[in-house]
């Protein structure tokens, strides 16, 4: 199977979904794909997400670890009043373009 370039852009602040979206990232990268990820709007809040059924924070550091790259929209954590963190570092429309532009694929969540 021919190795990808996935963009995964996650907007969505539904506990499931955003579990979903980042063990499909995991998935991917240990199929060999090089992953993305962009949180956006509601999406930037998935460090805060995990429940007892969906450990979002563990998904997510797996994918850090496995040098899966992760971005969240800087103007998304400021109307929120969020700070930047490892797992939802701050960044820019620029980043998210960039990934769009390089990816072989785009999925959103």
């Amino acid at each position: 199977m021919k190795t990808i370039k996935l963009g995964i852009v996650i907007y969505s602040d539904h506990p499931e979904t955003v579990w979903n979206a980042v063990r499909l990232a995991n998935f991917s990268i240990n199929k060999g794909d090089k992953v993305s990820i962009f949180l956006m709007a509601k999406g930037v809040e998935a460090e805060s997400l995990s429940t007892e059924t969906y450990d979002i924070t563990k998904l997510l550091e797996d994918f850090i670890k496995k040098n899966g790259i992760l971005y969240a929209c800087g103007t998304c954590l400021k109307i929120r009043k969020q700070d930047s963190s490892e797992l939802c570092p701050m960044s820019t429309m620029e980043d998210l373009h960039r990934i769009i532009h390089e990816s072989d694929k785009i999925i959103s969540f």
